[in-house]
């Protein structure tokens, strides 16, 4: 069963999510972070195949983006650090509540990974699996890509919010329109090392990247200009405790013409689902019959 549902965080925003629920007992629930300014629909079938694998399933879009922006996006207060501080442990929580005793887990595309250590309720997670998620370092980007991500980071983002109030990324084949909180702390933190960690005693007074211990896997594709090996290795430098898993994908093996930074999670790609699902299920214990129905 499929449900768009409401989401409140802490502050009171509110932001639309979709609820997938299986019809069987289930493995355990995953929310899917997304990517910066992507909606939660660019997901959905992959949503619908981890809920034919047995988990329960929520996407969401994060506050300023899609259908949980409220308002004009130049009025918009979004930022990386409120996604990561708000969003997501709401998210979380939300996911808690419709599906009680099991394990959860999160599925993080490049940003959804990045931001998971500004969670205060992170280690109610069992174990994360991240794609494409990495500090997106402009200095780790190859000659090749470096002059396209320098222009969208240090003359787009900074032009488009000095005369917009926000960032009109759809122009540029880059998701959703950002706020350009959003943008400014994304520009920041990709001209940095450690992403988020360009943060830490600024924005970020208070993080949990110290404390994670989860199993986790790290999926990369030998395509990806922006998710390259250096920077996922940085990013995952932050989390100096974390138990990583490095996984790199090649497209030839698949016989896929393109997996780069967003193809993985396209019907295209579904061959390399398992790589997931199959790691979801390796930490998790089928809930007990009493405890199997989901809250509605």
């Amino acid at each position: 069963m499929i449900k768009d549902i409401s989401v409140t965080c802490e502050d009171s925003t509110h932001l639309t999510a979709t609820l997938y629920t299986p019809e069987r007992a289930i493995k355990g629930a995953v929310m899917i972070a997304p990517a910066t300014g992507i909606k939660r629909q660019f997901y959905a079938a992959f949503a619908n195949y981890l809920c034919e694998q047995g988990f329960g399933v929520i996407t969401f879009d994060n506050r300023g983006i899609a259908e949980s922006l409220k308002g004009k996006i130049e009025h918009s207060k979004a930022s990386l650090v409120t996604w990561g501080q708000q969003d997501m442990p709401a998210v979380l929580e939300t996911l808690k509540m419709h599906f009680p005793k099991t394990q959860y887990f999160l599925v993080g595309h490049s940003a959804g990974g990045q931001l998971l250590g500004l969670m205060p309720n992170v280690n109610d997670l069992t174990a994360f699996c991240n794609f494409g998620s990495s500090s997106g370092s402009l200095r780790n980007m190859r000659a090749g890509y470096l002059l396209k991500a320098h222009f969208f980071m240090n003359f787009y983002i900074p032009l488009n919010n000095l005369l917009f109030g926000h960032t009109k990324s759809h122009l540029v084949g880059m998701g959703e329109p950002l706020p350009k909180g959003v943008s400014r702390q994304w520009q920041k933190w990709c001209n940095g090392q450690g992403y988020v960690k360009e943060a830490f005693g600024k924005e970020v007074l208070r993080h949990w990247y110290d404390d994670i211990r989860l199993p986790s896997k790290w999926i990369l594709a030998t395509d990806d200009d922006i998710a390259n090996l250096s920077n996922v290795k940085d990013m995952i430098s932050v989390f100096p405790e974390l138990e990583a898993d490095i996984r790199l994908l090649t497209p030839d093996d698949y016989n896929l013409a393109e997996i780069g930074h967003m193809k993985f999670f396209s019907r295209k790609c579904q061959a390399l689902w398992p790589e997931v699902s199959d790691f979801l299920s390796s930490h998790s214990v089928l809930s007990a019959p009493e405890t199997q129905s989901p809250v509605m």
